[in-house]
């Protein structure tokens, strides 16, 4: 006699997906703790840079970066390694120039205590991308403005502070959390492109798409 094979019963696939169920909701659940943490660090690293340099601003009387008695403050600088002291950070955001005064602006901001690491490398944010800093557009063709948004529209001014790669999730997070929600207004802004792009000269800022894919470097005036 030939012996009938059990399948498994509704009740026991019904726990089995249940199960899956409660498998997939803690992925997804931890995932979603993943990004939140991210973007209160990119948020609370952009809030830290921008009080160290207005701490840096009340001790020294002078910009990080842009620092002239920076060489006779401390030991082993290079002789380059003060500014104009022109009250401009020269350099852009993410400049390979290791003279630039957005870089030095790192290596002032360290050798005073107010951020963390060694030497004038660009620190990295939570995604890692490059933090760094810039006046305006770096442009001396045109008047100081960064990430405009068109039509007449106001231009970003004076020192701003950018923190690039974000995913865009993280990125839309980031600027409703800390200005309107909309990359193209507001004091902060965005551009869309990945690793560390360079800021347009006078260029429009981008609108945020949530597609999945898209980064983007985000912008604030410090």
């Amino acid at each position: 006699m030939k012996k009938s094979q059990k399948g498994f019963t509704l009740v026991e696939i019904a726990i089995v997906l249940v199960i899956i169920g409660l498998l997939l909701g803690g992925i997804l659940k931890g995932q979603e703790m993943i990004t939140q943490a991210k973007i209160k660090n990119v948020i609370a690293d952009v809030t830290g840079v921008s009080a160290a340099m207005y701490g840096y601003q009340d001790r020294y009387r002078a910009l990080p970066g842009d620092d002239k008695a920076a060489t006779t403050r401390w030991t082993g600088l290079p002789a380059n390694g003060a500014g104009a002291g022109n009250g401009v950070i020269e350099g852009t955001y993410a400049s390979l120039t290791a003279t630039d005064e957005s870089r030095l602006f790192w290596d002032h901001l360290r050798r005073a205590g107010f951020v963390g690491g060694q030497g004038n490398e660009n620190p990295f944010n939570a995604v890692s991308g490059k933090m760094g800093v810039q006046t305006g557009d770096g442009s001396s063709a045109t008047p100081p403005g960064v990430l405009s948004i068109g039509g007449g529209a106001q231009p970003f001014t004076g020192l701003i502070l950018c923190t690039a790669n974000l995913p865009d999730k993280i990125a839309i997070s980031v600027d409703s959390q800390m200005d309107d929600g909309v990359g193209t207004t507001g004091s902060v802004r965005a551009l869309k492109g990945g690793a560390n792009p360079a800021l347009p000269s006078g260029g429009n800022a981008d609108t945020y798409t949530e597609d999945g894919v898209s980064t983007y470097v985000v912008c604030r005036q410090m």
